[in-house]
C-alpha cells in the first residue's frame, strides 16, 4: 500500500519541497523533506525511505554524490534526481551510478507522479516475487513431503545432508515417483535457493534441438536462428540446473554436457566466446544407467561424473503407507480446484486404493483421485466413482478383494464387460458396436468415457476405433 511507502524529498528550494510534499502525500505516500545533500543522508540513514526525490545541484555535496552514497548504504533504493540543466554527461553519471529515473527542471507535476508511481509499482512487483519465492521455499520444506514410508523418511533426511553441497545427484525411480519433487527440495534447501531452479526434460524436446536449448544459439547460427537466444546452463548461472530423463540424452550431446561438468564453461551455438557458469547439476532417470553403460547407449565418463551422490525414490506400491494420505492430500487439493464438496473416502474404496499396485505410482493416484472427484455425486468418493481398471484390478484378484460390491458397482462392471466384448467382435468399430448393444453412438463414446475405455477397449480390440 502506498501508505507504507515513505519519499524523501532533497531540494535546496522550499517551495519545491513543499508543492512536492504536498502532491504526494494527496497521492496517499508518507513524506519527509530535507535542504541539502548532507541532511538528506541523515534523513536516509534515519527513515530508510523506499523512493528518493533529490536535486543534483545543491550546497555542500552534490545530489549525485549524495545519491551514490546512499546506494551503498542500501543498493535498493529508488532515487529520481532532478536537475535545471539537461547536461548529458550528468545524465550519463546518474545512470552508470544506478539512478531510477531523472527529471529536468521545470518539471510538470504529473511526470513527477508519473516517475514516483513507477518506481512505487517496480518496488510492490520486486516485492511480491520476493514473497512469491518465500512461499515457493516454503512449500517445498521436507514437513510438506507427504510421506509414512520409513525408507521416504531416510530419503528425505539423505537429502538434507546433501543439499548444502554442490555435488552433482542422481535420482533413479520410475516414471511417477516423484523424482522432480525430491530435486526441487535439493534446490530450495541448499545455498543457491534464492537463485534460478531450471528444468530441461530431455526427453521431451527433439535432438537437433537439444544442443540449442543447452548452450543456446548465436544470431543466424542456422536456418531460423533470427536473434540470439541463451540456453538453459546460463539460465540457471549461480541456481540448480535439472535434467529429467537424462538416459534420454543422445551420445553426441553427452560428450558436451561433460565438458561443461568438467570445465564449467560452454561456447553457444554459432558463437566462438566462452561462457563461465556456475551451475549445480541434479539429474533424474527411470532408465538402468549401468546397464546403458554396459551396452555403450552411454558414456561411461559422464555416468561416473554425474553418479557423485545417487538416490533411489522407491515406487508407490513399496509405500503402502502412503497411499492413504497422499490420497488424502489430492482429495483435498482438487476439491478446491474444481469447487466441490467432499470429505472423505468410502472404506470400500480406500481399500481399493491400499491394494492396487499404482503401476504409474502417485502421478496415477492424484490422477485417479482427481477423476473420481469430477465424477462424485455426493460428498464422499466411492468405489464406482474410481477408475474402472483400477477397481477391476482389485477383483481379478479374489484373494484381495476388499470387500462387498454396491449393485451400482455390479452394474457398471456388466456394462463394461459387454463393450468390450462387443468392440471385439466389431474389430473396435464403434458404429458396428453401438448398433450391435442397440444404442447410439453418442451413447457408446458417453458410455467409453464414463468407464474410463477410450483408449483401452481400442487397443485391446485392437483396431482404430471408428
Amino acid at each position: 500500500m502506498k501508505a507504507d511507502y515513505q519519499i524523501l524529498i532533497v531540494d535546496d528550494d522550499d517551495s519545491i519541497r513543499s508543492l512536492l510534499a504536498a502532491v504526494l502525500a494527496r497521492e496517499g505516500f508518507q513524506t519527509a523533506t530535507a535542504r541539502n545533500g548532507e541532511e538528506g543522508l541523515d534523513h536516509f540513514r534515519a527513515l530508510s525511505p523506499d523512493i528518493v526525490l533529490m536535486d543534483i545541484r545543491m550546497p555542500g555535496i552534490s545530489g549525485l554524490e549524495a545519491m551514490r552514497a546512499m546506494l551503498e548504504l542500501r543498493p535498493g533504493a529508488s532515487v529520481i534526481l532532478m536537475t535545471a540543466y539537461a547536461d548529458l554527461e550528468t545524465a550519463v553519471q546518474a545512470i552508470k551510478s544506478g539512478v531510477f529515473d531523472f527529471v529536468i527542471k521545470p518539471f510538470d507535476l504529473a511526470e513527477i507522479s508519473l516517475l514516483v508511481n513507477r518506481a512505487y509499482q517496480i518496488r510492490e512487483m520486486h516485492r511480491e516475487i520476493g514473497l512469491l519465492k518465500h512461499e515457493l521455499s516454503e512449500g517445498f520444506r521436507f514437513n510438506r513431503i507427504i510421506t509414512r514410508d520409513p525408507a521416504m523418511l531416510a530419503l528425505c533426511e539423505s537429502v538434507v545432508r546433501i543439499a548444502p553441497s554442490s555435488a552433482t545427484v542422481v535420482i533413479h525411480g520410475e516414471s511417477g515417483v516423484g523424482k522432480e519433487l525430491l530435486a526441487t527440495s535439493l534446490h530450495y534447501h541448499s545455498p543457491r535457493a534464492e537463485r534460478p531452479f531450471v528444468k530441461v526434460n530431455c526427453g521431451a524436446i527433439p535432438e537437433g534441438l537439444l544442443e540449442s536449448e543447452f548452450f543456446g544459439h548465436e544470431k543466424g547460427a542456422f536456418t531460423g536462428a533470427i536473434a540470439r537466444r541463451t540456453g538453459r546452463f546460463e539460465h540457471a548461472d549461480g541456481g540448480t540446473l535439472f535434467l529429467d530423463e537424462i538416459g534420454e540424452l543422445p551420445l553426441p550431446l553427452q560428450v558436451k554436457l561433460l565438458r561443461v561438468i568438467q570445465d564449467r564453461e560452454f561456447e553457444r551455438v554459432g558463437g566462438n566466446k566462452t561462457i563461465p557458469v556456475d551451475v549445480r547439476l541434479v539429474v533424474a532417470t527411470n532408465r538402468d544407467l549401468e546397464a546403458m553403460v554396459a551396452a555403450g547407449t552411454f558414456r561411461s565418463d559422464l555416468y561416473y561424473r554425474l553418479n557423485v551422490v545417487s538416490l533411489a525414490v522407491p515406487p508407490l506400491r513399496q509405500r503402502p503407507a502412503d497411499i492413504q494420505p497422499l490420497a488424502s492430500h489430492f482429495l483435498r487439493k482438487f476439491t478446491t480446484e474444481h469447487g466441490r464438496e467432499l470429505d472423505t473416502f468410502d472404506d470400500h474404496a480406500l481399500a481399493i486404493m491400499q491394494r492396487y499396485p499404482w503401476p504409474g505410482n502417485v502421478r496415477e493416484l492424484s490422477n485417479a483421485v482427481e477423476r473420481a472427484v469430477v465424477m462424485s455425486t455426493g460428498t464422499t468418493i466411492f468405489a464406482e466413482d474410481l477408475p474402472l481398471p483400477i477397481v477391476q484390478a482389485s477383483r481379478n484378484n479374489p484373494s484381495r478383494e476388499p470387500g462387498p460390491r454396491t449393485l451400482k458397482e455390479q452394474v457398471h462392471e456388466f456394462e463394461a464387460g459387454a463393450i468390450l466384448q462387443a468392440l471385439e467382435r466389431n474389430q473396435g468399430n464403434r458404429s458396428h458396436t453401438a448398433t450391435e448393444l442397440g444404442i447410439s453412438r453418442r451413447a457408446l463414446l458417453y458410455k467409453l468415457h464414463e468407464f474410463n475405455l477410450d483408449g483401452d477397449a481400442c487397443a485391446k480390440a485392437g483396431a482404430d476405433c471408428e
